[in-house]
């Protein structure tokens, strides 16, 4: 890890920080398990760091992996589809997008988004003779989970037969959870039960993360030996490059230095998605909090305020970005170089940034291992689910106005799209604001494009830090953050009509049903807008009630 910075001040506040680590032997606490090093109360800390072990006790469990991934290829499966949200998703989305599939293994895909028209994707792709079906959460009760549990069983059911079905669900869970006692009356194939002192953000290394890897192949024992590399030198006091990138972290945040935007190569690109919900979660609290900005398009230095932190992952020997990265140099913004000899260096780099994140939040005066906010949105949306019930509709937005198809509700004055915008996004302060683009809509290729350029767009006429988030999906990685950091976010909410809408059995096994995914992902659209309003935060919902990508290019014209 190289670091790269010419601010005087900071380098001293670092050097200054380093040294109190050291005189307090913080490392040398947290390998202890000492809950003081962020607070005097062990709540939600004490049976929260397991993950500190996780890869000696997944080593024990290797033979177990490799026996059950036998047996699963040896059955003719080809595929498997993942049933999980933020930590359960993250980390095996990102083993299969960065080491692929070895040849003979299982190609896996991970579902994570409750709009009706992609779960409706799934369901039409799938071989459902060749696919198996991890259900994946740490609680057991994850509703976005156990909905989509409940969806793939019964279909399932409907072209397999009820003999055969368990034999394709398999689940990842913690002893005692209500989806271990689900599982067993299904007579799942497999249930694998982890660690219950590791946090959902921190499973990257454990049963979470690994039985998946396993899935698409990956060398379970070079994987944890190179991984190991880092556990013993995140153990020492000097030469401790994970403690270092956490002081970092933390001293620059405190500096108002606090928007970490990762520029990867692009074998690496994926990687930013599971640390952006692993920091953001962690240290977006309290009125604090440090932003990770993920694909964000690299410019010029020009387009970027002073509280941008760069985090340059690459590969050994690629140059893809060096000369951006020089430029910025140049520039004088603060850089951290990560380089990887190969792709199984990304264990070190799991357990180098699990590491930093603690180190950052102990610099920060926070506690990293809860999340005070996440259940404000989950609060409301059960509660409009609880009414959709009871009186068969949502609550619904009365709009400001209609422009093209497009439904504008917010606390602005303005009565046309354009002016809206400008005037809502007129609350950016340079250096220190953010904007949040957050799509309630079907994630896919075309989708993302056009709302990467309205990213762009945004990101080039304020100067402002931006990031992108699918929804339900953010809400387990930054919605933490959106509500518990200083405020400093502004939030253009889009949502739109799906195509399809499909129903959620109450139970395995049964057809009644009493909500649909249509119903869930607006109910938490809403209610994640109103959680943020309760939390003081500016939000703009824009409706696309008509043609998807004409609305979506049509706000980027009205932003040009």
């Amino acid at each position: 890890m190289k670091v790269y910075s010419n601010d005087e001040k900071i380098n001293e506040l670092i050097t200054k920080t380093l040294s109190k680590l050291s005189e307090e032997k913080i490392v040398e606490k947290i390998w202890n398990k000492d809950y003081t090093v962020w607070d005097d109360n062990p709540a939600e800390i004490s049976n929260r760091l397991g993950w500190l072990d996780s890869v000696e006790a997944t080593s024990k469990a290797i033979s177990e992996i490799k026996e059950f991934v036998r047996s699963v290829i040896k059955d003719g499966f080809t595929h498997a589809l993942l049933m999980g949200m933020g930590g359960s998703s993250l980390a095996p989305e990102v083993f299969r997008l960065i080491f692929g599939v070895k040849d003979d293994h299982i190609d896996l895909a991970v579902i994570d988004s409750t709009h009706p028209d992609a779960v409706k994707d799934f369901s039409d792709r799938l071989e459902f003779d060749k696919t198996l079906f991890i259900v994946s959460t740490k609680s057991g009760g994850t509703v976005e989970t156990i909905s989509f549990m409940k969806f793939f069983y019964n279909k399932t059911r409907e072209v397999l037969g009820k003999e055969k079905v368990g034999k394709h669900f398999t689940a990842i869970t913690d002893p005692g959870s209500g989806l271990e006692k689900m599982a067993k009356e299904l007579n799942f194939r497999k249930i694998f039960l982890n660690d219950p002192n590791i946090g959902g953000r921190y499973s990257a290394l454990s049963l979470f993360g690994i039985v998946p890897a396993a899935l698409v192949g990956i060398d379970l024992n070079q994987f944890l030996k190179r991984t190991q590399m880092m556990v013993e030198e995140c153990k020492i006091n000097e030469s401790n490059s994970a403690a270092e990138l956490g002081v970092i972290l933390g001293v620059l945040a405190n500096e108002g230095i606090d928007k970490m935007t990762f520029i990867c190569s692009p074998q690496l690109k994926y990687f930013g998605a599971w640390v952006e919900q692993l920091v953001a979660e962690s240290t977006g609290k309290n009125g604090k909090g440090i932003l990770p900005v993920d694909l964000e398009d690299v410019l010029a230095p020009d387009f970027y305020s002073k509280d941008r932190l760069f985090i340059y992952i690459k590969m050994k020997n690629d140059s893809t970005y060096k000369m951006q990265i020089n430029d910025l140099k140049d520039a004088g913004f603060p850089i951290i170089e990560i380089e990887f000899n190969d792709i199984y260096d990304l264990g070190k780099e799991y357990f180098r940034w699990e590491i930093a994140t603690v180190i950052a939040g102990w610099v920060l005066g926070i506690q990293p291992f809860d999340q005070p906010n996440v259940e404000s949105a989950k609060i409301v949306a059960r509660k409009m689910m609880s009414e959709y019930k009871d009186k068969g509709e949502l609550p619904t937005l009365k709009p400001n106005f209609r422009e093209e198809g497009i439904s504008v509700s917010g606390n602005i004055k303005s009565d046309n799209l354009k002016s809206s915008i400008n005037e809502f996004l007129q609350n950016v302060t340079g250096g220190k604001s953010y904007v949040a683009i957050h799509a309630f809509l079907k994630p896919e290729k075309e989708t993302t494009n056009q709302l990467q350029s309205i990213r762009t767009v945004i990101q080039k006429k304020f100067k402002v830090a931006t990031t992108l988030g699918y929804g339900p999906r953010f809400l387990h990685s930054t919605g933490q953050l959106h509500k518990g950091d200083a405020g400093n976010g502004l939030f253009i909410q889009i949502i739109g009509d799906p195509k399809e809408n499909l129903l959620i059995p109450d139970n395995p096994n049964t057809d009644e049903s009493s909500i649909s995914f249509g119903v869930l992902i607006k109910a938490q659209a809403m209610g994640d807008r109103e959680a943020l309003l309760n939390n003081n935060r500016n939000v703009l919902t824009l409706d696309l009630e008509t043609d998807l990508q004409q609305n979506l290019r049509y706000i980027e014209d009205v932003l040009l």
